[in-house]
């Protein structure tokens, strides 16, 4: 699949009002290099090329979206892509299908019980995932300051992530930041529609190849 597919031009940028974010008294100073259409193209398409490779290894991803005007978008796209998602906060999942079907008991008791606190964190703090059966390889947050709680838990488990990352974000603390507006619907979904494309494409690379 040529990668070139999923690239972003700057007139969809414009159209979407990908970079009219905060005001220039809200900035953070790590941001200042990121604001510009030219950098949202390359790393947005970094971002794609990461997903790609990852989905056609059969990698499992989860997309974190929970402000309200969001949820929606998360849940659409996600679907599409077959990804997990989390689109709203405070969302809990049992652990007790996992220790009926022997996951948890399969493993040494340390590694059972690291296993029962990272899925705790994320529970508590990714929300509820329905059908994941351990940690997603890949985390997409829509919004890096609404979902801080989510990204310190992805660096602390050690979880890859590509952040949405406004004005007002550190862009280094993600894997990959996306500079982008995270307040406008447009914006969100434009970047959105084109990480979920290479998840897409790089999925059905892995089932052709299975």
């Amino acid at each position: 699949m040529t990668k070139r597919y999923w690239n972003i031009t700057f007139e969809e940028m414009m159209e979407a009002g990908v970079h009219f974010g905060h005001d220039t008294r809200k900035w953070n100073p790590r941001m200042t290099p990121f604001t510009n259409l030219t950098r949202t193209a390359r790393f947005s398409s970094k971002a794609c090329d990461l997903v790609f490779d990852a989905a056609s290894l059969g990698k499992q991803f989860l997309i974190v979206g929970t402000k309200k005007k969001t949820a929606d978008s998360v849940t659409q796209t996600a679907i599409r892509a077959r990804c997990h998602y989390v689109n709203k906060k405070m969302a809990r999942r049992d652990l007790t299908t996992e220790q009926k079907t022997g996951k948890l008991i399969s493993l040494p008791k340390r590694d059972a019980a690291m296993f029962k606190r990272q899925l705790s964190h994320l529970e508590t703090y990714l929300g509820g995932i329905k059908y994941m059966i351990g940690l997603p390889d890949i985390v997409i947050i829509v919004d890096q300051q609404e979902e801080y709680t989510a990204l310190q838990e992805c660096i602390t488990l050690g979880i890859q992530m590509t952040c949405l990352s406004d004005t007002n974000c550190d862009p280094d603390l993600a894997d990959i930041s996306i500079p982008a507006n995270d307040d406008v619907m447009a914006s969100i979904r434009l970047i959105l529609n084109k990480l979920v494309f290479a998840i897409c494409e790089g999925g059905s690379s892995y089932i052709r190849n299975f």
